[in-house]
C-alpha cells in the first residue's frame, strides 16, 4: 500500500495494531508475529491474517473507488466480524475491512449463508 496523494484523508503509511486486547474484544483481522506486546516503536515483524471464520455485516460498494489515504483507492470493501460472535448487535465501526481488490494473498471461502 502507498499513501495517496490527492487523498483528503492524511494517512501516514501507518496501521495500528493493538498491543493488548481486553478479554472478550476482538483484536481485529491482521496479527503480529511476535505478538504485539512484545515489540517496541521501530521493531519490524511479518503482519498477516491468521485463518479466521467471520461474518460479513456489510458489503461497501464504491463508485467512484473510496478516498480511504492508500493507493488503489478500493471499490469493494467487506466489512467482517468474528463469526463466533452472531448474535451481538454491531456497526460497522466494530468490525474490520477486507479490500476485495487489494494485492494481499487473502483466500475467501464461502461457508454458509446465515
Amino acid at each position: 500500500m502507498q499513501i495517496d496523494p490527492d487523498s483528503e484523508v492524511r494517512w501516514n503509511g501507518h496501521r495500528a495494531i493493538p498491543r493488548a486486547v481486553p478479554n472478550g474484544e476482538w483484536g481485529g483481522l491482521f496479527q503480529v508475529d511476535p505478538h504485539a506486546r512484545h515489540l517496541e516503536a521501530g521493531d519490524s515483524c511479518p503482519v498477516g491474517i491468521p485463518e479466521t471464520l467471520v461474518r460479513i455485516i456489510d458489503i461497501g460498494r464504491f463508485d467512484p473507488p473510496a478516498d480511504v489515504g492508500r493507493l488503489p483507492r478500493p471499490h469493494t470493501m467487506l466489512i467482517v466480524l468474528p463469526a463466533d460472535d452472531a448474535n451481538a448487535p454491531h456497526t460497522e465501526n466494530e468490525g474490520d475491512t477486507v479490500d476485495l481488490e487489494s494485492a494481499a494473498p487473502i483466500k475467501i471461502e464461502l461457508i454458509s449463508r446465515g
